[in-house]
């Protein structure tokens, strides 16, 4: 019973930060608004300034038409800021000129856009107007590009609201669906993650909870198949065990004939330990309640298995529960430190908590985790002794009772995990209330125990 193991689950927990499914769906909603506001500025804003400058540029070509032609009719330009044969003239807009055609150039000069237009006359002259951004429509932009910066702002925030929202909503029936497996894997068969996940619109998360809830029950159906085959057999090897054990108390004494009796001694004990492990597999075992002392409960039935285990009640403690059960825990945690650990053993009671000891090489490190199973025991060749159904056995019956089983190594103080264990700890945990006449629900055992 002591290499009774089940084996490990390899966790994989990778190191960083851990972040809500709200505040990611928000970060990145916000990310990408703040793109689309920031790309849409910036075609507003250069639209709008190549609109304006267009607007500029046309109204300079449209004075300086009519100064050509009242400078051809009389001779002389007579049109505001109008200049012949300006020196200040850009020369790209020179070249055009030169070409016989009327042309407009934008300029910058620090101080903002120059707008300038010129045109040829036909005395060889050019005509020209030179003028700046107008005042209006630079404060047109700067109110622009300040609604613009407003309104990004706006966007990134409502967007981040709304990730929050929609993260929210979501990460909330994730949690809820997590909840709900949690439950079912701790043996709580009436609950459905659909069911818990409610709400009235349907997405991935409905889909995801409705497969969890079909591979349970597929997993409890071939579960409870199990569990019947592994019964019924069982039930059936009682007749014939029980007969071979009845022919084998005929034959004549001899070591031969104590052979046969002690196997098949220990394949009716194997027949009856399966038989009782289907029935908690069940979940259907109930506890027969009686208040009990609980130190002087274990006193009278410790003495009567083995008057040389010591018992020690640190504080006496009346509790409600099923006297035939705990002894059987008790006894099989005995038997269990009896034939795999070393004496002295020592039987602890403090209140509700009972605790065996040994001084033994301690249980196996994959049973401290994660608890016995049945079958599996701690000899690698698999000679050893026992079928690995003692601890199974003893904490199904401590689910019964609504009770803790935990089980943990003792090492002297600060010494490394590979440092040999110098005994074993099993601690049985009764619960401060008596279960109810439903049944009580598994508990995983603590890993290490107290």
């Amino acid at each position: 019973m002591r290499g009774i193991i089940r084996r490990p689950m390899r966790r994989v927990e990778r190191a960083g930060l851990r972040t809500g499914l709200r505040w990611k769906l928000s970060a990145a909603i916000a990310l990408v608004a703040g793109l689309v506001a920031i790309a849409l500025s910036l075609v507003v804003h250069n639209a709008a300034r190549v609109s304006m400058l267009d607007n500029a540029r046309d109204l300079a070509n449209a004075r300086v038409q009519i100064a050509q032609r009242n400078y051809e009719l009389g001779g002389r330009p007579n049109f505001p800021s109008i200049k012949i044969d300006d020196p200040g003239l850009p020369a790209p807009l020179r070249e055009k000129v030169m070409e016989g055609r009327r042309a407009s150039y934008v300029g910058d000069h620090g101080g903002g856009p120059d707008i300038w237009a010129a045109v040829p006359v036909k005395d060889g002259h050019v005509l020209s107007l030179h003028s700046n951004f107008p005042d209006r429509s630079t404060d047109v932009m700067k109110d622009l590009d300040q609604a613009l910066v407003i309104g990004s702002i706006a966007v990134v925030l409502g967007g981040s609201a709304l990730g929050v929202l929609i993260g929210g909503q979501l990460s909330r029936r994730l949690r809820k669906a997590a909840a709900a497996a949690g439950q079912v894997a701790k043996g709580e068969t009436d609950v459905r993650v659909r069911e818990a996940i409610g709400g009235v619109v349907r997405d991935e998360t409905d889909d995801l909870a409705r497969a969890v809830d079909a591979m349970a029950d597929a997993l409890r159906q071939r579960l409870e198949a199990e569990r019947r085959v592994t019964a019924d057999i069982a039930h059936e090897l009682r007749t014939p065990v029980t007969g071979l054990l009845t022919a084998a108390e005929l034959l004549p004494p001899g070591r031969p004939t104590e052979l046969v009796l002690d196997r098949a001694k220990a394949m009716r004990t194997l027949v009856e330990d399966v038989l009782e492990v289907a029935r908690l597999d069940s979940a259907s075992e109930r506890a027969e309640l009686q208040d009990i002392m609980l130190g002087e409960f274990v006193s009278r039935r410790v003495a009567a298995k083995d008057p040389d285990i010591t018992v020690r009640v640190v504080h006496e403690s009346e509790v409600t529960t099923d006297p035939r059960r705990l002894e059987r825990v008790l006894f099989n945690l005995l038997a269990n430190a009896a034939r795999h650990g070393r004496p002295p053993v020592e039987v602890t009671v403090e209140g509700r908590v009972i605790r065996v000891r040994d001084h033994g090489p301690g249980f196996p490190e994959a049973l401290v985790a994660e608890g016995p199973s049945r079958f599996r025991t701690g000899s690698a060749d698999r000679a050893g002794q026992g079928h690995g159904l003692g601890l199974t056995i003893a904490a199904g019956q401590a689910r019964v009772l609504g009770a803790r089983l935990t089980f943990r190594n003792v090492r002297p103080a600060g010494a490394p995990e590979h440092i040999p264990a110098e005994g074993a700890v099993a601690v049985l945990w009764l619960p401060e209330h008596a279960p109810t006449n439903t049944g009580s629900h598994p508990m995983l055992p603590a890993s290490g125990g107290r």
